[in-house]
């Protein structure tokens, strides 16, 4: 294989999206695709029928591939995932960060298992939707309970979609019960899988900048976020411990420090975090940090600096 361009020599993000078949993932995908805001995304199918990209969104279709508004593409890669990667640099380029949707009975463990495979690529989180109408019964079924318990588990951030459905009781009983199947997460209620862009997307990555937040003003009122100064020479492993403790609230942060000549990012996703490093590019010194209202703990934030 030829030698990946200089953009790739870094570990490209990549953003597992997951869940059973009706869950909203094509919604999901496309309102990412729609707030992308000059990210040159790839979204990485099984096949083009599977995830119907929105047809305002095609400039051109030819082969495996889809050439989408804004520079992003999406890609087939039918039953070999892992060739597909390793092809990508050379085949997209411009590509900045990967979305992988995956099969309605996909299992995201053994997919970010196999990602791990791939030293270009980093693992930025796994976002798991649940249909709050019916997440629990699918869970209970003696069919397909398991593997819906299993994609739950392996979530960074669970979004329990169409709450528009379900009164505001049965909204609140269905968050309780995820609350006690994974633990791990950070929980989301949404409807039309409408959450802040930068939560899968990532704070915008080269210079951290406060994020932009959601479209909708609906949304909006859910989210609230805090940039706050980096000191030079923070210990960013124990930073990544204290931003994923649940009690401080946060969603997603990405931090970016200056290490002699290097920069290192840290990116924090729900309870999982990396670091990385950043572009010479990047300004260090910041740290920024998404949350949901009310549950974000902006003086415990500062304080964990």
């Amino acid at each position: 294989m030829d030698e990946p361009p200089l953009a790739w020599r870094g570990r490209l993000p990549v953003t597992l999206i997951g869940g059973y078949l009706g869950a909203g993932k094509t919604t999901l995908v496309n309102a990412l695709l729609r707030a992308a805001d000059g990210r040159k995304l790839c979204v990485l199918v099984n096949d083009f029928g599977s995830v119907p990209i929105d047809r305002d969104l095609i400039v051109a279709a030819g082969g495996d591939t889809l050439e989408l508004s804004g520079g992003c593409v999406c890609c087939q890669y039918g039953s070999d995932l892992i060739e597909t990667l390793a092809d990508l640099p050379v085949r997209q380029p411009q590509v900045e960060r990967v979305l992988l949707e995956t099969s309605g009975v996909a299992l995201p463990d053994q997919v970010a298992a196999s990602l791990s495979l791939l030293p270009g690529y980093r693992l930025d989180g796994v976002v798991v939707l649940a249909d709050a109408e019916t997440v629990r019964a699918r869970a209970d079924d003696r069919y397909v309970g398991d593997t819906i318990r299993r994609q739950l588990a392996a979530a960074d951030l669970v979004i329990a979609n169409r709450c528009d459905l379900v009164s505001p009781a049965a909204r609140d009983e269905v968050l309780r019960w995820l609350a006690g199947e994974v633990p791990g997460a950070r929980l989301l209620a949404a409807a039309h899988a409408a959450i802040a862009p930068e939560l899968a997307l990532g704070l915008r990555e080269g210079a951290v900048v406060p994020p932009a937040g959601p479209r909708s003003p609906d949304a909006a009122a859910l989210y609230e976020s805090v940039a706050l100064d980096l000191p030079a020479g923070i210990d960013l492993e124990a930073l990544a411990r204290r931003l994923t403790d649940p009690a401080l609230g946060v969603l997603r942060a990405k931090g970016i420090v200056a290490d002699g000549s290097r920069r290192r990012a840290l990116h924090v996703v729900g309870a999982r975090a990396a670091i990385d490093e950043a572009p010479p590019a990047a300004r260090p010194g910041r740290l920024v940090a998404i949350g949901l209202r009310g549950r974000f703990d902006r003086a415990a934030i500062a304080r964990a600096l």
